[in-house]
């Protein structure tokens, strides 16, 4: 009602879960008595019966301070939270910093923006000849083979935007045309270690800084080449594409033609598998793929066992193995002892038009799931 917070199923699966964990007729059981949480410090309980002024005088003794155990999350949510503003804090600081060059003996401003644009420039690739791609496999064109094409143009764009607001910049910190509005948002960005706008539009979500960024460019870029030059990997890397969720598809279109599914019947599940490298992976699945590179968000994965686990004190990411897709038919799916987790592109997960979710895995758990919803478990594509 206010602000739209609950806008999809796993918005609707926290309430829920709320609801069952915390309100029912176990409230007033008075033989056993029901404890919110309870710890060395405090027991947080229904008060008894009694007046008004009873009620107030137990809210008096309530903690001023709560842990985020109390709400069924893991204390690390408390460290997640405050990394969090301190980043807000540093990026308002960054802003409010002096943009003007400095006088004496020290680089002036426009020299450093230049030798970060040139720096930037070195490491763009050519841009993909995509016609040349598309003659070397027209004997054999497949749904993931057109999802190549389409993420190579993408690509393309970006690159040319790259390399043109880059080499324009260079000319007006030359003097030698204007400074413009996105100039100078790409100039203030590569002084401030930012990714510039108007590169962020044609680039998949990110809550990396400029130098994390371009690590992450020159990984999109090499799984680009090896993909268009020698073939498929038998590992996609999801978080290096620009729409994942196409690639995914592709494979379910696959399926459904070598058993003659319907499409629209069809759906995926996944398995983490015990591997962690690509190159313990012999030989490719006849349907579906193998991910890499997804981020456990509220716990941790049990290597031996193969299940999910409490995280450590401090750990807040920790990384999955491989997963492997499969596609199959919705009548033929039935899960046990499974947290259906939602996989988002970044740690924002998804804004209120539900844009960043990717698709929902599955992941094996011993412990009952409502304990993992309420701690907010989630894989993502990206660190920050």
């Amino acid at each position: 009602m206010y602000g739209g917070r609950v806008i999809d199923d796993f918005d609707r699966r926290v309430v829920a879960t709320y609801m069952e964990e915390y309100f029912g007729e176990f409230l007033f059981d008075k033989f056993q008595p029901f404890h919110f949480y309870h710890d060395s410090a405090f027991d947080y309980i229904i008060p008894p019966d009694g007046d008004r002024d009873e009620y107030f005088d137990y809210l008096d003794i309530l903690p001023l301070a709560n842990t985020p155990e109390v709400f069924g999350l893991h204390p690390n949510a408390e460290i997640g939270y405050f990394s969090q503003a301190v980043r807000m804090m540093w990026g308002h600081l960054i802003e409010l910093q002096p943009q003007t060059s400095e006088a004496g003996g020290a680089m002036s401003r426009e020299e450093f923006i230049d030798i970060a644009a040139v720096d930037v420039m070195s490491k763009l690739p050519p841009e993909f000849e995509i016609w040349r791609v598309r003659k070397q496999f027209e004997m054999n064109i497949t749904p993931t083979l057109v999802v190549l094409l389409q993420e190579l143009e993408r690509f393309n764009r970006l690159v040319k935007r790259m390399g043109s607001t880059l080499s324009m910049l260079r000319k007006a910190l030359a003097g030698e045309i204007g400074m413009d509005a996105v100039l100078d948002n790409v100039s203030y960005s590569l002084f401030n270690g930012q990714l510039p706008q108007v590169w962020r539009g044609l680039a998949p979500d990110t809550c990396k800084n400029l130098g994390g960024w371009m690590d992450h460019f020159i990984s999109r870029t090499k799984q680009y080449t090896d993909w268009a030059t020698i073939e498929e990997p038998i590992v996609i890397w999801l978080s290096g594409l620009q729409i994942p969720e196409s690639y995914l598809i592709a494979h379910i279109q696959i399926a459904c033609r070598l058993y003659t599914w319907p499409l629209d019947r069809s759906t995926q599940f996944t398995r983490v598998t015990k591997w962690s490298h690509p190159d313990e992976i012999e030989e490719r699945p006849t349907t579906g793929c193998y991910v890499r590179g997804l981020y456990l968000e509220g716990c941790r994965w049990d290597f031996e066992e193969g299940c999910l686990r409490r995280s450590h004190p401090k750990v807040l990411v920790t990384e999955l193995p491989i997963m492997y897709i499969i596609p199959i038919e919705f009548h033929k799916l039935k899960l046990q002892n499974t947290l259906r987790t939602p996989v988002y592109t970044t740690s924002q997960r998804r804004n209120a038009m539900g844009v960043g979710l990717v698709f929902e895995a599955d992941l094996w758990t011993a412990e009952h799931i409502s304990h993992w919803i309420l701690q907010g478990v989630c894989l993502t594509l990206n660190t920050d």
